[in-house]
């Protein structure tokens, strides 16, 4: 547990803190993340403040990269429900 209201875990901290620690194993880690953000908070600003927190002192890091790809990479929030969700066949 961290005082961190964006990684309140710690995991994203604890990554940057892995000496040797790669790519895939950041993926992971962002998605053990990404999975506990409750619902209704904004994951690219929580990315973002994750960026501005860690990035800058560690722009080589392979989480660095992952944060940016998760930053980049997030879709637009759709609408759930409707019709479609209701129909059997899509």
């Amino acid at each position: 547990m961290t005082d961190d209201p964006n990684d309140p875990r710690g995991l994203i901290r604890e990554a940057y803190r892995i000496e040797g620690i790669d790519a895939a194993q950041c993926r992971s880690i962002f998605l053990d993340w990404a999975l506990r953000v409750p619902e209704g908070q904004d994951t690219k600003d929580l990315i973002a403040a994750l960026l501005e927190r860690y990035g800058a002192a560690h722009p080589d890091h392979p989480m660095t990269g992952v944060l940016r790809q998760g930053l980049d990479g997030m879709p637009a929030p759709r609408r759930r429900g409707g019709w479609r969700s209701r129909s059997r066949s899509h």
